[in-house]
């Protein structure tokens, strides 16, 4: 009996102390194998490792890659318009024995301040040289600023144990006070361009008009030119057909130009003629006989 009470208590003991000394790696998980705070073993494998019961003991940190969003801090490029940068980074514990090393017990959150501080004095360092200003900033060249400063931080971060794996400026935007002066600006230029605009339109707006106005003096002049050509050479021919009819026969032809001069005189609302009965002009109507050869013909307005 006494026998089997010493017996249950050791298999109790030393069934904690072999339960004691194993512990389990997640494959998500870094293992750090501590021995009054000295670091005996280093377990970054899944699986099962052993450690000697309470004298050593497991710290486990995080092996994914983690997150971390810095405070908004204000840059000064190198055209001096102020601007408030937001940016986060992407970071993973890449040397365990570093990460422990530094940080001590205070662990992520002593790692992540430290960090943070020095994202915020590369941005800084990046976004306020003599090469980069606000347009920089807010074009697509931005991705190369990134990487700038991603680069510039790696170094001191793999002080710390950690590798920065990418860099991102989430927002960037205007200090309110800012804002109204900027928005002048852009109006102002915005307005200038549009001035711009105006002009050369109105310039290429003139140039149609003078060419336009050229070529309507040009179209009118050579139209006037044929028509007097036509009209003179209708004039010809008319004076041709007169003398033809002349010569044909004379005493027609005073009869039919004393027609037309009457159907001239008298058309439209002047029907009404006052002359001397004995006036040469109505010979033609006195005479039963048609006039004669010797009798002056009416003249007529050509």
């Amino acid at each position: 009996m006494n026998k089997t009470r010493l017996i249950i208590p050791a298999i109790v003991v030393l069934a904690f102390l072999g339960l004691s000394s194993v512990f389990i790696v997640d494959e998500r998980e870094k293992a750090l194998v501590l021995q009054f705070g000295q670091i005996r073993a280093i377990k970054e494998e899944p699986g099962l490792g052993f450690k000697i019961p309470l004298i050593q003991e497991v710290v486990k940190y995080d092996d994914r890659i983690l997150s971390l969003d810095t405070p908004e801090i204000e840059v000064t490029p190198a055209d001096d318009r102020r601007l408030i940068v937001d940016a986060f980074a992407l970071y993973r514990i890449d040397d365990v024995r570093q990460f422990r090393q530094a940080v001590g017990v205070g662990g992520l959150r002593t790692a992540e301040d430290r960090l943070s501080g020095i994202l915020n004095a590369k941005v800084r360092e990046v976004l306020g040289s003599e090469d980069v200003t606000s347009n920089t900033i807010l074009s697509e060249a931005r991705a190369v600023l990134m990487e700038r400063i991603r680069d510039a931080a790696r170094e001191q971060a793999a002080a710390l144990g950690l590798r920065i794996v990418d860099v991102r400026l989430k927002q960037t935007f205007l200090p309110e006070q800012n804002l109204a002066a900027t928005f002048a600006r852009m109006r102002a230029e915005r307005e200038r361009e549009a001035a711009d605009e105006v002009a050369r339109g109105e310039e290429a707006a003139q140039r149609v008009r003078a060419q336009a106005d050229r070529s309507v003096v040009e179209i009118t002049s050579k139209a006037q030119r044929d028509a007097e050509i036509i009209r003179g050479e209708a004039d010809a021919e008319r004076n041709r057909i007169f003398a033809e009819a002349y010569g044909k026969d004379r005493e027609f032809f005073e009869f039919y130009r004393s027609l037309t001069a009457y159907a001239r005189a008298l058309k439209g609302e002047n029907s009404t003629l006052v002359i001397t009965p004995d006036s040469a002009f109505f010979n033609y109507l006195e005479s039963p006989e048609g006039g004669g050869a010797d009798r002056p013909a009416p003249a007529v307005a050509e």
